[in-house]
């Protein structure tokens, strides 16, 4: 459900750059799946919205399924083209207890901002404001649009609402996830599946009393460890550091006591495909050959996803998008094995680029930072994008 964002905080106006960044991390917007952790990004979106009104942009807020979540659509001009600017508002959670300072108090020291958020990512939304800030929206022939979305830590929900809706359109989008400020054009997919095999309970001292769960499980890893085999044999992209799919085996369960037969056993695995490998193909794989193996052995089996997956996304080296990022930044575009929101976009028919200030290797860990040596040279870039695609 969308709803028209009132105008009526027209009395604000922006915050200096810094200061948007501290008001950012002054309000918790932790994204879990953990009910007791979550949190609405409402607070963040309303702010964001004030401080872009007063630049002439209409705001538009994306109620989401969950009231408590929305997405911001913040437009300055009109067209077929543009940019879209997006980062996401939310975070993971935190444990403040590890933390020198306060994840929810922005503090400088040694070069650095600290802060839960300063480089996953809320910190690349304040930049593009102040970015966007520099120009007289007079000027724009194409539309800037910068979108803030919910819960890109956890469902993807936000991002998934906005391709859904084919709203707002533009010609290129670049996801200001902390990169060092170095083009990616393309990551890994990523899937995580729960398989669950369901026997019979007995008495350990016979085993023709059940169907041990635990022992067929043995033979599905058995199997997804020759399926991963075969994968990473049809499936290279020397693009990337690691240049085959991935399958990780992350959690297993199953049984209760020593003496019983295992009645159940739950493994939870992820996947990580190249571009061009469909989540969809993988799935029906996956259940086809467990299906298959398991015949006749009186075992129920069970794949369910954990959550819907993100899509693997390859910009092409000759997009335009990704050529003025390598001549502005002075890198070449390169791949990261993390997923990002640019599927989604790419869906919607735009070329995208992960892009952004901040290290990816501080997010989700305490004492989270973000150089300021960064904050210049990360809004200059941000000016000279919307310049060449919005003017």
């Amino acid at each position: 459900m969308r709803s028209r964002y009132k105008e009526r905080m027209q009395q604000f106006t922006k915050p200096a750059l810094i200061e948007m960044i501290d008001s950012l991390i002054k309000t918790p917007s932790v994204s879990c799946v953990s009910s007791e952790l979550d949190m609405s990004n409402l607070p963040v979106i309303e702010q964001l919205a004030n401080w872009l009104q007063p630049l002439g942009f209409t705001t538009e807020i994306q109620t989401l399924k969950d009231p408590n979540k929305a997405n911001l659509i913040a437009t300055l001009g009109s067209g077929s083209g543009g940019l879209v600017l997006s980062g996401h508002t939310d975070t993971v959670p935190c444990d403040e207890s590890l933390w020198t300072t306060s994840p929810f108090q922005l503090t400088a020291r040694d070069n650095r901002l600290y802060g839960l958020g300063t480089a996953d990512m809320k910190s690349f939304l304040a930049l593009a404001i102040e970015a966007a800030s520099r120009f007289d929206s007079r000027r724009f022939q194409q539309p800037l649009i910068i979108l803030a979305t919910a819960d890109e830590e956890t469902s993807m929900a936000g991002a998934k609402a906005i391709a859904e809706s084919g709203y707002p359109k533009a010609r290129f989008a670049v996801i200001g996830e902390p990169t060092g400020l170095k083009p990616i054009r393309a990551h890994k997919g990523m899937m995580m599946e729960s398989i669950r095999l369901t026997g019979q309970a007995g008495h350990s001292s016979n085993p023709d009393l059940g169907h041990n769960a635990l022992e067929a499980m043995h033979q599905v890893m058995t199997e997804l460890m020759r399926w991963r085999q075969e994968l990473q044999a049809k499936h290279k992209n020397a693009f990337f550091e690691i240049p085959v799919p991935t399958m990780n085996f992350g959690h297993i369960h199953g049984g209760d006591n020593p003496n019983r037969i295992c009645g159940s056993c739950e493994l939870h695995i992820d996947i990580r495909p190249l571009p061009g490998m469909k989540l969809l193909d993988l799935r029906l794989e996956l259940k086809t050959r467990l299906k298959q193996l398991l015949r006749n052995q009186n075992i129920r089996l069970q794949t369910l996803p954990l959550f819907e997956g993100i899509d693997a996304v390859e910009t092409p080296a000759e997009s335009e998008l990704v050529k003025i990022c390598e001549q502005l930044t002075g890198h070449s575009a390169a791949s990261v094995a993390f997923a990002t929101e640019a599927p989604f976009y790419q869906q919607m028919g735009m070329d995208a680029v992960v892009l952004g200030p901040g290290c990816i290797d501080q997010a989700h860990q305490p004492d989270e930072f973000i150089k300021l040596d960064s904050i210049k040279p990360g809004v200059d870039m941000l000016e000279k994008l919307i310049a060449k695609f919005c003017l």
